[in-house]
């Protein structure tokens, strides 16, 4: 695959806020220079008041994109495993956890700019209607002006189209893929990348149009933003170098 880099602009952005009263999660303060913009935990999954504050005023202050990172209120879980909820139940978990950091946000005059669901909630979306519409639903009653971040080529893209809304397909620079185009489940071989320079070409093959399957076989993918996670191993070093190269090969960096 060859990138053409010519005038090709990309989102970066990073989950982030994910610390918990005493309980500290990832280096924001490291990570969040080298992004635009920034997904911040709603306190379902992660987060709490005092920590959505101070990672709001550091976006803030740093110039990068604030949006909600809503999910399923498992703590103890960290929003990894799915909650049997009703679509309903979905929706308005959804519509108060952007609510919370709305306020917020508002408070600290930083105006929300998107939305992407976190975790078990963002991949059972990518694949089920009902789930997916459901969170649409929620983003569109907020406000038809948030984006809409899911997974590229899944059903929440269909969902945010169909409700209106504009949305931003998400592919990840230190993820692997499934033959289908779904994120392989953690815990499976090459689920984590965490070489800098692995992420680097994985986020280039991207931008090419395709990404590789473990296999080497390549899966067919179009994408407006690029996850690199805040809470891995040495998150910081990989996103100033992921940030570095794609500046190198010519890629222009913004939020969408």
């Amino acid at each position: 695959m060859r990138y053409n880099s010519a005038m090709h602009t990309i989102d970066l952005n990073c989950d982030c806020g994910e610390s918990f009263g005493a309980w500290s999660l990832g280096d924001d303060e490291a990570v969040l220079p080298h992004v635009t913009s920034a997904n911040v935990a709603c306190g379902g999954h992660a987060g709490d008041p005092t920590v959505m504050r101070r990672t709001v005023r550091l976006c803030h202050a740093l110039g990068v994109a604030v949006g909600a990172h809503p999910g399923y209120p498992d703590l103890q879980g960290f929003g990894r495993r799915v909650m049997p909820m009703a679509p309903d139940e979905i929706e308005a978990l959804v519509l108060a956890q952007i609510g919370a950091l709305h306020a917020i946000a508002r408070a600290e005059g930083v105006t929300l700019r998107h939305v992407k669901p976190h975790g078990a909630l963002y991949n059972l979306a990518a694949i089920t209607p009902a789930v997916a519409e459901a969170v649409a639903r929620a983003v569109a009653a907020f406000s038809r002006e948030l984006v809409l971040v899911g997974l590229a080529g899944s059903q929440l893209i269909v969902a945010g189209q169909a409700a209106g809304l504009r949305v931003a397909r998400e592919a990840f620079a230190d993820r692997g893929y499934a033959a289908d185009g779904t994120l392989l489940a953690r815990g499976t071989p090459g689920a984590l990348i965490l070489d800098p320079v692995a992420n680097l070409a994985q986020a280039m093959q991207i931008l090419a149009g395709a990404v590789l399957r473990p296999d080497g076989t390549p899966v067919a993918i179009a994408a407006d933003t690029l996850c690199l996670h805040g809470d891995t191993p040495d998150a910081a070093t990989r996103a100033a170098f992921l940030r570095h190269g794609l500046a190198k090969a010519g890629v222009s960096v913004a939020s969408h």
